[in-house]
């Protein structure tokens, strides 16, 4: 028979494996934000860079799309799986907890059995009376009485113990069913998701062959592209160090300062600012970033490597650009250099908005959060993608830590 010892370490052991339950539903709801981050991604994928595909778009900016949706689109399927690994671990715990909890139910309906029938056996009230009449003294019938008493409290836990496992029981079973539910449509959608990625792999090998015929002609545009970037990137740290020398000699600082001779109001604001860090609204409503902040190679040619000072963000045609903060616009770059530029200063950061066909905003303009500042331009290939970058002085800073899940 289970004393009450065992009644307690079986308590104990439910309430420990209910939170290790908890534990892996942690991990799966983890797994599966990620999981639908990825099919989100991926629809956007399709709707801004794949749906109804213009002929005339380049091969080079195919070929860079292409290799953005692989990539999405492998991470993807290996989020998936991972979910489904998880799941069959679950799925053979909760089997073999089913499988112990169904044995300890028999050995606790035995011994319940066994202290009914005892019971029944001595419940008359004559029956007890006489146990403690029969006590030598009053402290044995006081422990006599004690000893009924704890037996048939005792019995209440038992009786209890059994609802509480038969339940736990129940749930287990339900649970199990819900996770091989889950386990088949995994299963179910990373097989399609395979055949979408062999397929997208055959055009991206079919696409890069007919690169490789005119290698260096690509690789003249990488270039040429990347010297055009970095010209602008020159002359907006040049705008921002000259703001920063402006702001130090009105504050009758010396111009050599490398940092804002800041106001009270915008020492303000550039805490505001880095206090929604991570919480900042995206520069565009609708757009994938497809080029990542810092040093990588080309999709193209793995030899060359592109500096990104920002992101890259596809988006919609003529999509509107707002801000992702508030604050004051510090210029308003013409297409000197390339298409329109806005600078928007907040304290001492600056953002960036690059790639503008229009621009709705002047210099010393005040803006707010979200606010329209212009449209992105569309090239005749049907590419809109804004070129947005984020400073703290004359230091970039890597956007994705600020934007929200950027």
């Amino acid at each position: 028979m289970l004393n009450r010892r065992s009644t307690f370490l079986l308590i104990g052991f439910l309430g420990f494996f209910s939170l290790n339950l908890n534990a892996q539903s942690a991990k799966q709801k983890a797994l599966e934000a990620k999981r639908l981050k990825y099919q989100n991604e991926l629809k956007q994928l399709n709707s801004l860079l794949f749906s109804g595909r213009k002929r005339e778009k380049s091969t080079l900016s195919a070929v860079e799309d292409l290799n953005y949706k692989v990539n999405v689109r492998k991470n993807l399927i290996k989020v998936t799986n991972d979910q489904a690994n998880l799941l069959t671990r679950e799925i053979n715990a909760n089997q073999n907890e089913i499988s112990s909890l169904r044995d300890q139910l028999e050995e606790l309906k035995e011994t319940y059995a066994n202290m009914v029938v005892k019971s029944y056996k001595s419940k008359s009230e004559q029956s007890k009376v006489m146990f403690l009449l029969s006590s030598e003294n009053f402290k044995q019938a006081y422990k006599r009485l004690q000893y009924i008493q704890q037996y048939a409290d005792y019995q209440k836990e038992q009786g209890e113990l059994i609802k509480t496992k038969t339940k736990k029981l129940q749930v287990l079973n339900k649970d199990l069913l819900r996770q091989k539910s889950d386990k088949e449509q995994l299963i179910v959608e990373n097989r399609a998701a395979k055949k979408e990625l062999e397929k997208e792999l055959k055009e991206q090998e079919k696409l890069m062959a007919s690169i490789r015929k005119n290698m260096s002609s690509y690789t003249s545009k990488i270039r040429q592209t990347q010297r055009e970037i970095d010209k602008l990137d020159k002359e907006i740290n040049r705008l921002i160090k000259e703001a920063i020398a402006a702001s130090n000699k009105k504050a009758g600082k010396s111009s050599l300062s490398k940092g804002f001779a800041l106001t009270a109001e915008e020492k303000l604001l550039g805490k505001s600012f880095v206090s929604n860090k991570g919480k900042l609204p995206w520069p565009v409503e609708r757009g994938v970033v497809k080029v990542k902040y810092g040093k990588q190679p080309s999709p193209i040619d793995r030899t060359i490597t592109i500096n990104s000072s920002g992101v890259r963000i596809a988006t919609e045609k003529n999509a509107k650009v707002r801000a992702v903060y508030e604050g004051e616009v510090l210029a308003v770059m013409g297409k000197k250099y390339s298409n329109p530029t806005v600078l928007i200063q907040h304290g001492n950061y600056i953002t960036a908005y690059k790639n503008l066909s229009k621009v709705y905003v002047k210099k010393g303009d005040n803006i707010e959060t979200k606010q329209t500042i212009g449209e992105v331009f569309t090239d005749t290939n049907g590419n809109s993608i804004l070129f947005f970058s984020l400073h703290k002085e004359d230091r970039t800073q890597n956007p994705a830590y600020w934007i929200y899940k950027m």
